[in-house]
């Protein structure tokens, strides 16, 4: 009876309980306030909301969308990256009484309704209010009321003006971010009177002025990020009352003055960034107590480095490079927390101390470069196995390699440059043990033997740099099987015998020079397909130059100078390719332009009778083949009409296999205009090359109707564009016609043969930046007016090609040789097909890993392989850089970002004085973009701003 009175007692319990729930169920659904006002919002976002509009029933399930747990409000929208471009429905969302959080970022706002910040600032649970991404202009709002508002992000956008009391009635106000804008004037002081502030991020504007030391009234802060000003003075020695502070950056500004001893006070300070400064002094020596991250980098610090500095348990990076510290390197120890350590570009003289490595298990990066360093490399280091990155070059190290560099099998870069190293490669040294090594670099040394064999079997290895060494011997036979190789510096020894057969992954150069080769120029160099520079100078080779050289599709440079045994006609080679031969007995085949041929000076007399036989000879074959010619047309002449339109029927070897071929584009009169097949007859002809890329070669194609087009190859020897993905090709060049950009080139048609792919396009006359910039007549004199605009349209065709919602589109090769100009003011970004057709697995040169043409390759690919947006921001910023300065990516045997910033202290000279000297207006605005490209071109692919706020910060440098 009690076991059915207890079942009883249950069953009645679970009814009340359920009783009692079921109106819960039923209540528990958004007000009828809250439903319509869902309702409205989504009938004014339309399309551009990623809501179901239909199922208005339940707007807790859409999208972007979160109530809380009883489903009877909304507390959260998110409509991030949905393409909003009008701003009409944020006073609507004023009327979700309970809203807690609104993200309106990555959109296309131009601004805020007053009507919202009037309702808004009467809600009174309204917490975070997210504006970033977008493209908001003029002054800061004044948030009047806003009681419940802690987190308020309006970074990347075009706000600006001063800020005085915007934001000094918010009561709650815990974070800012103002990241990116253009404000102006003092640092504002006046960030909530309750003062409860915690983390502030007012980077990348224009503030200027000192410091003020009201802004460390807000005990609270925990965070703070000044960085990229223009902020001037002293750090105050007020900044201890901060004793919560966890982040100071103060980076890239102008501040000056000695590192305050008073930060050592701030028991919490935990990351601490004051680089690209001008402070001076020397550094405190207990300043790394607590750090985990220290960068001072870039200032004019003086003395000798703390003992201690190194030895926090807690330390994890430490950046001093590009200082003028001096002294002994006496460090204790380096905390086994270490990750990276940058001491390079330093006075610091001495032996590299070893027992500080003892502990240094976790150490990934170690750079040294750059100083006066002396001894040999510690045996120690070989015990740092983590090691990705060794740079020791420039420095007075001298002695053997330690074998013991043989343990870091993580090693990816090996620079050893510019000391005084001697004895072999690889004894005792094993370099074949470094399997992930990608660049090594032994430059400049007195090395001597033979260059080991065991380097062939490096797979992973892009840079080899041995010259001006005193190596000897051959070229190993098996460097053919290097795989990955693409840059090759062998020039200033002592080497001879064969040149064997070259990596076809070779892209950059081959430096040959300064050495003692003799013998002929082997053909085989001419499957080097995708070699930029080929240097033999200096050398003794003997005999004509071969002829298939001049078949080297992406060849610029051709350097024979002195060898003078060398002789004969030289190839014809591509207006493209700068061929340099004095010193030698070669002489220029005859042209129309050039009916005698062209003597360097410094050739050898009997040069002159070898030219006179070539001539007689040359002249004999014209009139036998004259003859031989006029006999057969009167012969053949009566067939004349017969055959005439099947002239072009026969097979021709030079022409493309066609494999495929598609029209893409809707306009009917270029579908009417292009002839695939004579689309295909000029680029069998290498005179009708117009420009070349990294990757791609331009043809001129002239259709019967009379009309010009590009018909750009990209070869897919190296590539490998193999059958089986021809309908991939086909299905992402069909998209890439569907884009619609003024700044991008998009594909009319395309062809696809057994072993290329081939896009059409509309012919540019003014050809690509690079020419017009560096190579026309007009380089000097094109005007700001006209660099300004290019600067804009490029960043205009980036801002969209990076936008692409589905997956944003990357450039492979970002340089000024691939924008195109239909205007001096009018850009084109080209070679967008290269990142979805091309298939870098298939590639043997693995072009991510120099993806793009050197001076535009931002530093991390070395280390990621892998392209990227921030990749991209970086080459646009040299590409700002050359229109700055007027000198090409690589200039004075540097590149351009080295060489600007080396001489970053006189912007004057680093500008186009051509340009800048116009006006006084021009001057300041070509600075202003200056500061925008240095932020492209930053060495932390983190800090680069995106390209739509660098087209915002463009559009408002005007």
């Amino acid at each position: 009876m009690a076991r059915y009175e207890y079942m009883y007692t249950s069953f009645l319990c679970v009814f009340l309980l359920y009783c009692c729930y079921c109106p819960i169920m039923v209540m528990s659904q958004l007000s009828q306030n809250q439903t319509s006002t869902m309702a409205n919002l989504s009938k004014l976002l339309g399309t551009s909301a990623p809501w179901n509009s239909g199922n208005h029933s339940n707007p807790c399930s859409w999208n972007g969308v979160t109530c809380d747990s009883t489903k009877s409000h909304v507390i959260m929208i998110s409509l991030s990256g949905n393409s909003l471009s009008s701003s009409d429905f944020l006073p609507v969302l004023c009327q979700l009484e309970t809203l807690q959080h609104l993200d309106v970022s990555n959109n296309s706002l131009a601004s805020i309704p007053d009507e919202f910040i009037t309702e808004c600032g009467k809600m009174k649970y309204l917490k975070l209010l997210n504006f970033s991404r977008n493209l908001l202009s003029g002054s800061l709002p004044t948030f009047l009321g806003f009681d419940a508002l802690e987190y308020l992000d309006m970074s990347f956008n075009v706000l600006g003006s001063s800020i005085d009391i915007q934001l000094d009635e918010m009561i709650r106000l815990k974070s800012l971010n103002l990241t990116h804008n253009n404000f102006n004037g003092t640092l504002p002081t006046k960030l909530g009177k309750s003062m409860v502030l915690e983390q502030l991020v007012l980077s990348n504007n224009q503030f200027q002025g000192e410091i003020p030391e009201e802004l460390f009234s807000y005990e609270n802060l925990t965070s703070i990020d000044l960085g990229g000003n223009t902020l001037s003075g002293a750090i105050p020695t007020h900044i201890v009352q901060l004793s919560k502070l966890q982040t100071l950056i103060l980076s890239s500004n102008h501040l000056s003055g000695p590192i305050p001893i008073s930060i050592l006070n701030i028991t919490t300070l935990v990351r601490f960034a004051a680089n690209l400064n001008r402070f001076s002094g020397s550094l405190p020596s207990d300043i790394s107590n607590n750090l985990i991250s220290l960068d001072l980098s870039g200032n004019n610090l003086s003395g000798p480095i703390p003992k201690n500095i190194l030895s926090s348990p807690k330390m994890e990076v430490v950046d001093l490079s590009n200082n003028t510290l001096s002294g002994t390197l006496l460090l204790t120890s380096i905390s086994p927390s270490m990750i990276r350590l940058r001491l390079g570009n330093n006075l610091l003289k001495g032996d590299i101390p070893s027992d500080a490595f003892a502990k240094a298990q976790n150490l990934t990066y170690l750079e040294l470069e750059s100083n006066a360093l002396t001894g040999a490399i510690p045996a120690i280091l070989g015990s740092c196995l983590n090691l990705a990155l060794l740079d020791l070059s420039q420095n007075h190290l001298s002695g053997t390699l330690p074998p013991e560099l043989g343990n870091l099998r993580n090693l990816q870069v090996l620079k050893l440059q510019m000391n005084k190293f001697n004895g072999t490669i690889t004894t005792p040294f094993q370099i074949g043990q470094l399997q992930k090594l990608l660049t090594l670099n032994l430059s400049q040394n007195s090395l001597t033997g033979s260059i080991p064999s065991q380097i062939s079997s490096l797979s992973n290895l892009k840079f080899l740099n041995l010259q001006m060494n005193n190596l000897s011997g051959s070229i190993p036979p098996s460097i053919g099987i290097s795989k990955s190789l693409l840059d090759l510096q062998l020039g200033g020894n002592q080497l001879s015998g064969a040149i064997p057969s070259m990596p076809i992954s070779l892209q950059v150069a081959v430096n040959l020079s300064h050495n003692n080769f003799s013998g002929s120029i082997p053909s085989s160099l001419s499957s080097l397909d995708n070699l930029e520079i080929l240097d033999l100078s200096y050398n003794k080779f003997s005999g004509g130059v071969p002829g298939d050289l001049a078949g080297m599709s992406s060849l610029t440079e051709l350097l024979l100078t002195n060898n003078n045994q060398l002789s004969g006609v030289l190839p014809k080679f591509t207006h493209f390719v700068q061929v340099e031969y004095n010193g030698t007995s070669l002489v220029l085949a005859p042209t129309s332009d050039n009916p005698t041929p062209s003597y360097y000076p410094g050739s050898r007399k009997k040069g002159s009778s070898v030219v006179v036989a070539i001539l007689v000879a040359i002249a004999a074959a014209v009139f036998l083949v004259g003859l031989v010619t006029l006999l057969l047309v009167l012969v053949s002449r009566h067939y004349s009409k017969v055959n005439d339109e099947n002239i072009h029927s026969g097979e021709d070897h030079r022409l493309p296999q066609v494999v495929q071929s598609h029209l893409l584009t809707l306009n009917g009169l270029h579908r009417s205009n292009i002839d695939f097949s004579k689309a295909m007859e000029a680029v069998a002809e290498t005179s009708n090359v117009t420009l070349k890329t990294r990757f791609s070669t331009y043809y001129k194609a002239i259709m019967p109707s009379g009309s010009i087009y590009f018909v750009k190859k990209m070869n897919s020897t190296e590539r490998a564009l193999p059958a089986s993905s021809h309908v991939r090709i086909g299905k992402e060049m069909e998209a890439l016609a569907k884009l619609n950009n003024s700044n991008v080139m998009t594909p009319l048609a395309y062809v696809l043969s057994s072993d290329a792919a081939y896009t059409l396009y509309e012919f540019v006359s003014n050809g690509s930046l690079f020419d017009v910039l560096h190579h026309g007549s007009m380089g000097n004199s094109l005007d700001w007016a006209s660099r300004y605009s290019i600067s804009v349209g490029v960043a205009q065709g980036l801002s969209f090609l990076h936008g692409i919602t589905s997956s944003p589109l990357l450039l492979l090769d970002l340089s000024s040789k691939s924008i195109m100009l239909k205007s001096l003011k009018e850009p084109l970004v080209g070679d967008i097909e290269h990142y979805k057709v091309i298939d870098p697995s298939k590639s043997t040169g693995n072009f991510s890993a120099l993806a793009g043409s050197v001076g535009y390759v931002p530093p991390e690919y070395a280390y990621t392989m892998t392209v990227t947006v921030a990749g991209n921001v970086y080459s646009f910023g040299v590409i700002l850089l050359e229109l700055l300065t007027g000198k090409p990516a690589v200039t004075e045997g540097t590149e351009l970002v080295k060489w600007v910033l080396h001489n970053s202290m006189n912007k004057d000279y680093i500008l186009d004085s051509n340009v800048s000297k116009t006006s006084q207006a021009v001057r300041n605005q070509m600075l202003a973009i200056l500061q925008i490209a240095l932020v492209c071109v930053s060495t932390s692919p983190e800090t680069r701003p995106k390209m739509k706020s660098v087209l915002r910060m463009l559009l408002n440098a005007r």
